[in-house]
């Protein structure tokens, strides 16, 4: 295997090109542990990704060739890799084993979980916080799976609304739970830094399963606990 010239402790793997990724095991997906270069995505590079960036830059009337911009393509590539990796995923398989038998009842919920997104209209980034709770049904799932399944759908392109439903329906299939409840709160690029260039409008999508539809007080429960006391007045 080919060493990276860049860093020459990690073997960079043959370049697989992005469409032809297939699902893979997602608690096997390695963190990025630097900011710069290779270490940001340690996922294959797709030479003709890097190719198209290459000449994306030239349609833009940069020089790909200058020094700034030599290893651009193929950190764009990288970096692609990385923020579409959900393509990539299986939620069963991101979930596992790890679910428990267990006849708790009451309402589970994680909070603010950190989500970053692409917006597929303009592949520009969206970013916010998922609130995530279900009622058991016999069984438990860990904890640490619910915003594990948030980033196998937040890593692909997205509009906010159909990522909120994905969530919400994978937890319903996989963990067959009373009811599911998910609240979504993100801001777009596409809105802040073109177009009509708001800075403080945040968008917010809910999704609602079983008895977080049909019970009234169920779901006032869920969104009390997603958006706190300030959201509903004294």
């Amino acid at each position: 295997m080919t060493k990276d010239t860049t860093d020459n402790r990690r073997a960079r793997p043959s370049p697989v090109p992005l469409g032809q990724r297939r699902p893979t095991d997602g608690k096997q997906v390695t963190d990025p542990c630097a900011d710069e270069g290779w270490e940001l995505d340690p996922g294959a590079v797709s030479d003709e990704y890097a190719s198209l960036v290459s000449r994306q830059l030239a349609l833009l009337g940069e020089d790909p060739a200058r020094e700034g911009l030599v290893k651009t393509p193929s950190r764009v590539a990288n970096a692609m890799e990385w923020l579409t990796r959900g393509y990539g995923e299986c939620v069963e398989d991101v979930v596992g084993d790890a679910l428990f038998a267990e006849e708790h009842r009451n309402m589970v919920m994680v909070r603010d979980i950190e989500l970053y997104s692409l917006c597929e209209h303009h592949m520009l980034p969206f970013f916010g916080k998922a609130h995530v709770a279900y009622i058991p049904n016999g069984r438990i799932v860990g904890l640490s799976k619910l915003p594990r399944i948030v980033e196998v759908y937040a890593r692909r392109l997205q509009v906010q609304g159909r990522l909120t439903e994905e969530i919400a329906g994978a937890i319903q299939r996989v963990l067959e739970p009373a009811g599911v409840g998910v609240v979504i709160e993100a801001y777009h690029l596409c809105m802040m830094m073109r177009g009509v260039e708001k800075q403080n409008s945040k968008t917010i999508t809910s999704a609602v399963r079983g008895s977080f539809r049909d019970d009234a007080r169920t779901r006032a429960e869920f969104l009390y606990l997603a958006h706190g006391r300030d959201a509903f007045g004294p």
